[in-house]
């Protein structure tokens, strides 16, 4: 017997209300282990792995690559081997991998060795779901012909040489599969949502053009890798004639199809003069009505438009002569390891919140919480948009390990691998704008915090120094606030002192 599951989007970070389905790790059939990543999904901040909490054969998926779901949306359901007195091995069979009676979710033995939770389920989870232990190695399942009186759920849990054992051993042996399981499964009788999974993938060849399918028949093939070709080509891997011994089906065969396939469908697109007329006046009058882009992902997130509602914001700025603070900078650099000058700014606001510590704080439905600890987060320009990673305990940290650390949040986030994490729990947010040339900017303010610094260009400009004009290397500081943690006076005072941090880096050392 099998019991089916639904596994919704969880919550992955502070402020966030959805996200996008970039990519499907595991297809409907598929045996996944407890906590191994099921999609790939790209939330207001960064692309995140999500792993599942149940163990067992995929029967459905919701939604396709590029939609966006709401928080607490299905993802998937899993069928869930249960059953009375301990293990349940997925086909019911005597065959499965290694040559044990191999279990999915209880007992004493596991897919590929793995130790199964209780019930099939997780322990530990990201952000509500999922362990950090490494996933089991993912095993593509052809379930088999669907019966009158069965269906993909019920093949968990009885019957001796289950369709489930028989894929779980398609690695050792040629298998034999008669096409996609009946949508009307047992298990998607029992989750009405699960009655509609993710379509196949359009095929090419005779029925693309019209022709009958060919009957169901075994089809001849070992290899995961060449039923992944067949299907990401959109190939029917029974419309192929295998050049292998016996007719097994190789990637060439493969590959060779879908060339040909390729080849037809670009001497069937060839437009006609008329066409291509018709098509340059239908481009053009889509380039007059503008180009339409959706408001989602970290542009559209509700985080900022949130800040914008509820913070009455105030901001104060000053400029301040950081010939100093770059000069220290370059004696720091040539003795020792490269220190960057967003981290010497990181290093200042610390020293400024211990002095200001209203400023480090959150509010939250109606209530101000100051904190004493200082988690920093910075503004970080990543092809995918603004993130702001979050530098935590940097008032613990030096300078040199300020650095370390926004150099590698900074790779992170262009590279979209931040985690949940790496993103959330920031108490206040230095934002360095100075990078694209500007002097002065009034930022937004990353909900729920209470304030950001705001860092411009630094550029020579005449300065007044030691009653002499001179060049000096100028630069544009701001804070913004929110009005209801302290008043202009508090806010004046920490922009002072950074102010002249910058200017007389000697100011810090007293302060530490």
């Amino acid at each position: 017997m099998a019991e089916v599951r639904e596994f919704t989007l969880p919550d992955l970070g502070e402020g966030l209300t959805g996200a996008e389905i970039v990519r499907w790790l595991v297809e409907v059939g598929e045996v996944v282990a407890v906590d191994q990543p099921v999609v790939e999904v790209e939330t207001a901040k960064a692309l995140v792995d999500v792993p599942c909490p149940y163990g067992g054969v995929v029967t459905a998926r919701f939604g396709e690559e590029g939609t966006e779901l709401p928080v607490g949306a299905p993802l998937l359901t899993v069928a869930v081997p249960t059953g009375e007195g301990g293990t349940q091995t997925v086909g019911g069979g005597s065959s499965a991998v290694g040559g044990g009676s191999s279990a999915v979710g209880g007992g004493s033995s596991a897919v590929d060795g793995r130790a199964p939770a209780a019930e099939g389920g997780s322990g530990n989870v990201l952000v509500g779901y999922g362990t950090s232990a490494p996933s089991a190695r993912r095993r593509r399942v052809r379930p088999a012909p669907p019966a009158p009186a069965s269906g993909p759920a019920e093949g968990l849990g009885g019957g001796a040489g289950g369709g489930v054992a028989e894929g779980l051993a398609g690695g050792l042996a040629p298998t034999t599969t008669s096409g996609p399981a009946a949508a009307s499964s047992p298990a998607a009788e029992a989750n009405p949502v699960a009655a509609h999974p993710v379509p196949p993938a359009p095929v090419s060849g005779p029925e693309a053009n019209g022709a009958a399918r060919p009957a169901p028949g075994p089809v001849s093939v070992i290899s995961p890798l060449v039923r992944r070709l067949a299907r990401e080509h959109g190939l029917d891997l029974r419309e192929l004639r295998g050049s292998g011994p016996d007719g097994l089906i190789l990637r060439a065969d493969v590959e060779k199809a879908a060339q040909a396939a390729r080849t037809a469908q670009a001497a069937q697109a060839a437009p006609a003069p008329a066409a291509v007329a018709a098509g340059v006046a239908r481009t053009g009058a889509r380039e007059a009505e503008g180009t339409r882009v959706a408001v989602r992902g970290v542009r559209g997130a509700e985080k900022l438009a949130r800040s914008r509602r509820e913070i009455p914001d105030a901001t104060c700025w000053v400029d301040a002569d950081a010939t100093e603070l770059l000069a220290a900078r370059a004696a720091m650099n040539a003795a020792g390891p490269k220190i960057s000058l967003l981290a010497l700014l990181a290093r200042i606001c610390t020293a400024a919140l211990a002095r200001h510590p209203e400023l480090n704080a959150t509010v939250s439905e109606g209530e101000i919480t100051r904190r004493s600890d200082v988690h920093l987060g910075f503004a970080a320009q990543t092809d995918r948009g603004l993130v702001v990673p979050v530098v935590h305990d940097a008032h613990a940290r030096d300078t040199a390990g300020l650095s370390a650390e926004l150099t590698r949040l900074t790779e992170a986030a262009r590279s979209g691998t931040l985690t949940p994490a790496e993103l959330t729990g920031g108490t206040f947010t230095l934002n360095n704008y100075g990078v694209f040339g500007v002097d002065g900017s009034t930022p937004i303010i990353n909900h729920p915090e209470a304030a950001m610094l705001g860092v411009g260009r630094i550029a020579a400009k005449p300065w007044v120094h030691q009653d002499q004009l001179a060049i000096r290397q100028v630069v544009q500081l701001s804070l913004t606030f929110d009005h209801r943690v302290c008043d202009g006076g508090i806010a004046g005072g920490f922009l002072r002192y950074v102010a002249d941090c910058v200017e007389h880096p000697a100011v810090l050392l007293r302060s530490v």
